[in-house]
């Protein structure tokens, strides 16, 4: 095992010993996100966002419903387990923009309504952050929400360079450390402002255009939380070759299990493509999760970093207390612009 003097963040500690296989390329995508049988699902807590004298809550777009008076919808850029994404542009201003439309009917209980509303809310407050604390270049930015007869729609930043999924097993170390950086960015900037996503994997992480060097949004905020310090949560969801083992065991998690998800999608940068965990079945996925050990033994590990295997132990211990943080990771000089 690798020192731990390699991180110049303290308070890690090794990873577990588990048991050893051998990983399995990606041959396809993974099934969409499924939703685990649940344990009662706890509300979200008041957030800064709901104080009307919070300056966040004067940015939120109020007062005009009618979509189609102010863009025009173009074809569709893709579809989802709720919603439609289409190309639409700003008939003001000409600037194109992504629209996500949710049919309302697929929204068929009150639980799918909350949802609806809550990923509304924390989209609305990151770009409300960003208004008054700053840019956050790896996180997607919602410009309007909007609601009709039929659907209620979510107008943000156009990203045309595809999925991360699709680039995903291309990358030297150096630029595997690059998009590492981007992506946990961007989970630490949701974490600072007591966001956890709870759905990370590499489809919905976003390029803004076809370049080698894109920058990389994080999308979809479906299934997150807005969260305080402590809290934790018990509802199962998440997408089953990404979700932690807390998740799996239906025990009280944190924002530890985005930092694993973010582990995942990193394992699957650096070994070309194959999943840490796999299984044919999804309780055979939950299960690699569980008990398997990490196989740096295969092509192309043996030419990877010990500071990167490094890296990739400590974000993926079973025990999220030992785990790190996704600022420690920051921290961590792989991703901090030393990867070979």
């Amino acid at each position: 095992m690798v020192s731990n003097t390699i991180l110049m963040c303290p308070s890690c500690s090794p990873v577990d010993d588990q048991k050893s296989l051998p990983p399995v390329p990606i041959t396809n995508k993974p099934p969409e996100l499924v939703e685990i049988p649940k344990h009662e699902k706890i509300k979200p807590p008041p957030h800064p966002s709901s104080n009307p004298k919070n300056p966040y809550h004067q940015y939120w777009k109020t007062g005009h419903n009618n979509l189609k008076e102010l863009y025009r919808l173009g074809r569709k850029l893709g579809e989802g387990q709720f919603g439609t994404t289409f190309l639409c542009v700003e008939k003001k201003t000409g600037k194109k923009y992504a629209c996500k439309s949710i049919s309302k009917k697929n929204l068929t209980t009150e639980e799918d309504v909350e949802d609806v509303k809550r990923e509304i809310k924390i989209m609305q407050y990151l770009a409300a952050s960003a208004v008054v604390g700053g840019h956050h270049p790896n996180v997607i930015t919602i410009k309007g929400a909007y609601e009709d007869m039929k659907a209620i729609h979510l107008v943000m930043e156009l990203c045309e360079g595809g999925e991360l999924f699709d680039r995903i097993g291309q990358y030297t170390e150096k630029k595997a450390a690059e998009i590492a950086r981007m992506i946990v960015d961007a989970v630490e900037t949701c974490h600072s402002l007591g966001v956890m996503h709870r759905d990370l994997k590499p489809e919905n992480f976003m390029f803004v255009n076809r370049k080698e060097d894109s920058p990389l949004k994080l999308i979809d905020f479906g299934f997150s939380v807005f969260f305080k310090p402590g809290e934790t949560f018990e509802d199962i969801v998440g997408s089953p070759h990404y979700v932690a083992p807390e998740v799996v065991l239906g025990k009280p998690y944190g924002p530890e299990a985005d930092v694993w998800s973010a582990g995942v999608i990193i394992y699957i940068m650096l070994s070309g493509g194959m999943f840490p965990f796999w299984a044919e079945t999804e309780e055979g996925v939950f299960e690699q999760i569980l008990y398997t050990e990490l196989d740096f033994l295969s092509d192309p590990w043996p030419s990877v970093s010990e500071s990167a295997k490094d890296l990739v132990k400590k974000m993926l211990v079973r025990d999220p207390k030992r785990r790190l943080t996704a600022r420690q990771v920051l921290c961590h000089p792989w991703v901090d612009c030393v990867a070979p």
